[in-house]
């Protein structure tokens, strides 16, 4: 008989070794571009016929239907904040202008000490391990939609849509909190070049900052002073003005995006947004990371879940080793990630909860059962024992041909949403 291990990873192996297979053909493109370019394609063409040979005989359409609100609302909800973060990122690496930017060093970062101590006295092949860039933004997207799409083959609790609702829902609470924090603060980048590289900004701060923070960002004394008053005092004279385009009903935008004489509508602009030149508090990647960890670990389990775990904190060193990132960035997305999954459980979770509604149906007939016993009236008993049995199974509310419906349209949005994912997140 093998050990129970050997028969856990028989039992929960198939998902997991096609996730590892994911990764692992992907990374080829680092080693091999030809055998990536040949190899990846038959994975994804495998995957996309195996769904569609297993999505007409799925039993849980009507899960699925019942999910399809939350997942909407929660697929808005995100865009929603993914648009507030955004703006919020454009505005904290545009305020204080692209002169400070060049000129404020990086925080001092221990972290980055230890990674580079390690350097020293680790074998050179366990330094390249941890500086290959063997998972990215991207693969954690596509190892969450697996999960949703394992559910076609039973490896894990459906609805599907209901763990894609609750990762996006998690997933913009988390962002929106990320927002407020690096907002509330503005704090340098570990690279001093990125603003100059990425941004067309202003070299100048804004009006807001020339006010507020330039008089008194380097004279202790004038720190003293303010302290003291409570007060801006300083006379700055007059500001140095932005340049202000005709953007119409969105002009209010333009004293958080500080457009150039460059750059056209408020929308181009915000197309062309990519990572911040602050440092963010805390990281985005790494709360993408751990949300997929948290969310494998409940609702497959298994190895792999050790596994998956070992490559968040790979991915974490990565942040911090390449300067993306200080630690604290990295190390308070794995704690907030963790809480906010564990508080969204009530979206989905891979409890059976038909044992917890049989027994509350139970506690309600429990009167009426024992009258029926002492009666000797089995037909009751049999009756009363039905209806709990039926507690815990959903109601067929749905005709054939509105489940077929449903089942194409999610099929085709969710493969769509799929091959979008992979293409605008290849980049990380």
């Amino acid at each position: 008989m093998p050990p129970a291990w050997a028969a856990s990873m028989v039992k929960n192996g198939g998902l997991g070794l096609v996730a590892l297979t994911y990764v692992g053909l992907d990374y080829l493109k680092n080693i091999s571009p030809s055998w990536h370019g040949s190899l990846q394609p038959m994975l994804w063409a495998i995957l996309i016929l195996a769904t569609l040979t297993r999505f007409l005989k799925y039993p849980h359409w009507t899960s699925e239907i019942r999910s399809a609100i939350p997942f909407i609302a929660s697929l808005i909800f995100m865009l929603c904040s993914f648009f507030v973060e955004i703006l919020s990122v454009r505005f904290v690496t545009a305020v204080l202008g692209l002169d400070w930017h060049r000129a404020t060093p990086p925080l001092p970062d221990t972290g980055q000490w230890l990674l580079l101590a390690l350097n020293e006295k680790l074998p050179q092949v366990v330094v390249a391990i941890l500086r290959a860039p063997i998972i990215a933004l991207h693969h954690y997207l596509m190892l969450i939609l697996m999960l949703g799409f394992s559910v076609l083959f039973n490896s894990v609790k459906a609805p599907g849509l209901g763990i894609g609702a609750r990762y996006m829902f998690t997933m913009a609470v988390g962002r929106l909190l990320r927002t407020i924090s690096f907002v509330s603060t503005i704090l340098p980048a570990g690279r001093p070049w990125c603003a100059s590289a990425r941004y067309r900004l202003p070299s100048h701060p804004h009006a807001w900052a020339q006010k507020y923070y330039t008089p008194y960002f380097s004279d202790a004394d004038a720190i003293r002073q303010i302290v003291d008053r409570d007060m801006a005092y300083a006379d700055v004279g007059e500001y140095i003005q932005d340049h202000r385009p005709d953007w119409g009903s969105m002009s209010f935008l333009i004293d958080f995006l500080r457009p150039t004489s460059a750059d056209g509508s408020w929308y181009s602009l915000l197309k062309r947004a990519s990572g911040g030149c602050n440092d963010l508090l805390y990281s985005g990647h790494m709360l993408v990371a751990v949300l997929t960890a948290m969310a494998w670990t409940e609702a497959y389990g298994g190895w792999t879940s050790v596994i998956l775990w070992m490559l968040v904190l790979h991915s974490g060193q990565r942040e911090i080793r390449e300067r993306h990132h200080y630690s604290v960035d990295c190390v308070v997305a794995i704690y907030v990630g963790i809480l906010l999954w564990k508080m969204t459980g009530f979206i989905w979770s891979a409890k059976d909860t038909s044992l917890i509604k049989k027994l509350a149906k139970f506690e309600k007939i429990h009167g009426r059962l024992d009258r029926a016993l002492k009666d000797s009236n089995m037909d009751e008993v049999r009756k009363l024992l039905k209806e709990v049995e039926l507690a815990g199974q959903q109601r067929q509310s749905f005709n054939d041909q509105a489940i077929r419906l449903f089942a194409y349209i999610t099929i085709f949005c969710c493969i769509t949403i799929a091959i979008l994912s992979f293409i605008l997140t290849n980049d990380g």
